[in-house]
């Protein structure tokens, strides 16, 4: 993780490590590794059904201190590494702790009628006589926590985002969205949620601490403020980035990085169905959906079976709709109790800090979260077995992720196909919420869905929960063609560097940066996002071998 590489990238088997290591070592001026003090002591744990000796290190090279975690098979007469994994802990001079030392204020300021803090954070978003140095487009709680990052490092950061209120992208979602997995691993960086707080967070109680993360952590964010696309400069090694404010008015920046933190899901997703456009009644994407209470003793079809489908299928229900879910395609069901919380357990009960948590969770490489996922998913599977049986019975198909490891690959490598189930799929099993095969509609027409059988399916209502277009769509539209085709894929894991591609880490596109995924991926992944680009500001970025 980029203090070696510059870059994220895993390397898999013993000579490819040993030749990778060697050179990067020699590049970067590695130092001797020894056991981290004040970290969780070497301890003997089961990771993906191995036992093994779990150990978290430390490191210095040239310009960086580093921590890392490695694995020792056990017990074995000879114990051998398993998995070792390298972090950028702080850049050398540009330590965290003593950069947030230095920018405290004095104990008193003699000039009581001198700018209060108020006035200086008032300047600080104004931007009138400067440029930032970076501009996060998306003020969700991916690009807020890359904004908190680099605001610890003293990189001057603005956050711009078209809606009317720090918050919205959740606030305005429908009415009963809240999260779907444990409090315990959602904490945003500097400022956990408050004790006491429900285990699954409400949209409301997101958005408005969002608000007041904002707030707390000194963020500059302009509201109602459009990105509207960018040119980069490569003599000036700048961009210049074009910008619609709330009033209408057109401002230009140069600053030297941008980081898309428009989410894995930003532009609504919506296909071409065939005939659709001869239904004569409304048609929504689930992302202008707003409440159940608005169709009750409508009839409602909703495209789609995944998260955003199942739970507005349950707000309709739940308000005397007759709803029914069109299928397209295998999706995987797991009850969100215990079953999808299975797959975070590092998160739970007494043990090391949330910090370690978040190393352990990090240095654990895919071909081995692979394995544990599978042993989790044949438990999960067990588990929820009556659900599951229940669905099949009504023509539900089921899909349990690649080579069966459940739904947090599906996560990385489509950002969806799966539902956790919070009621909509008992309703659906019990006949209360409807389902049809797409395979079995014949075609749209003015009045609902004519089927196969030839029968007419009247509908007041269709919905598409078809899911959001990718990072990749918003690069093309943003930047252009040639930016898009040099950066390539954005999301989904890379076969080579068995990483997600160009998420957190440099891109080939300089200056460019993307950012999204679940509270605790920002949490875990913008310290390193942020780290990086520190070090290219400073001269500091890793020299990189390939």
């Amino acid at each position: 993780m980029l203090i070696l590489s510059g870059r994220q990238r895993t390397v898999s088997g013993g000579p490819a490590i040993g030749e990778r290591l060697a050179a990067e070592a020699g590049l970067e001026g590695l130092g001797p590794l020894s056991v981290a003090e004040g970290h969780e002591p070497p301890r003997i744990v089961e990771r993906a059904g191995e036992s093994v000796i779990e150990a978290i290190l430390s490191f210095e090279t040239e310009k960086g201190v580093g921590l890392g975690l490695v694995r020792l098979r056990y017990p074995a007469d000879m114990p051998r590494a398993w998995t070792l994994a390298t972090t950028l802990e702080d850049l050398k001079g540009y330590e965290e702790a003593r950069i947030f030392e230095e920018k405290d204020d004095p104990a008193f300021n003699p000039k009581f009628h001198g700018p209060n803090w108020a006035d200086k954070r008032a300047a600080e978003r104004a931007y009138a006589d400067r440029d930032p140095e970076v501009l996060i487009v998306g003020g969700g709680h991916a690009g807020l926590t890359a904004a908190a990052r680099l605001a610890r490092l003293d990189v001057d950061t603005l956050v711009v985002d078209r809606m009317k209120r720090v918050g919205d992208n959740w606030r305005l979602r429908y009415h009963g969205l809240r999260l779907h997995n444990y409090i315990h691993s959602n904490h945003l960086p500097y400022m956990r949620f408050p004790e006491g707080w429900p285990t699954y967070i409400p949209k409301d109680r997101i958005a408005n601490w969002l608000e007041s993360y904002v707030d707390a952590m000194d963020i500059n964010f302009w509201t109602e403020t459009s990105f509207e696309g960018a040119e980069w400069e490569e003599a000036a090694g700048c961009w210049t980035a074009r910008l619609t404010l709330a009033d209408g008015s057109e401002r230009t920046m140069r600053p030297r990085h941008i980081v898309m933190a428009t989410s894995v899901s930003g532009a609504p997703n919506v296909p071409k169905i065939p005939t659709l456009d001869r239904f004569k009644g409304p048609v929504l994407h689930s992302s202008q959906f707003t409440a159940g209470k608005d169709w009750k003793g409508k009839r409602v079809y909703i495209f789609g079976t995944g998260t955003s489908a199942h739970d507005i299928a349950q707000d309709l229900e739940g308000n005397d709709a007759e709803v029914t879910i069109i299928q397209r395609s295998p999706t995987l069901i797991v009850n969100i109790e215990p079953s999808a919380q299975l797959y975070d357990r590092i998160y739970w009960g007494e043990g090391p800090s949330r910090e370690d948590r978040d190393l352990i969770n990090l240095a654990t490489p895919f071909p081995v979260v692979r394995i544990a996922h599978k042993i989790i998913t044949d438990k999960v599977r067990e588990i929820d077995k009556p659900l599951l049986d229940g669905l099949e019975k009504v023509g539900f198909r089921l899909d349990f992720g690649e080579g069966g490891t459940g739904w947090p690959l599906k996560y990385r490598t489509r950002g969806g196909g799966y539902y956790f189930n919070v009621g909509a799929s008992d309703l659906m099993a019990a006949g209360r919420i409807g389902l049809i095969q797409y395979a079995d509609i014949e075609r749209f027409e003015a009045g609902g869905l004519r089927m196969a059988d030839g029968g007419l399916r009247e509908a007041d209502l269709i919905v598409l929960a078809t899911g959001y277009k990718g990072q990749d769509h918003m690069t093309r539209v943003l930047f252009g063609d040639a930016v898009a085709d040099r950066v390539g894929k954005v999301w989904d894991i890379d076969p080579e560097i068995q990483e997600l591609n160009n998420m957190w880490t440099p891109t080939p596109q300089p200056g460019l940066w993307y950012t999204g995924g679940s509270f605790a991926q920002g949490r875990i992944y913008s310290k390193y996002l942020a780290r990086a680009i520190k070090a290219e500001l400073a001269g500091l970025a890793p020299q990189r071998s390939g």
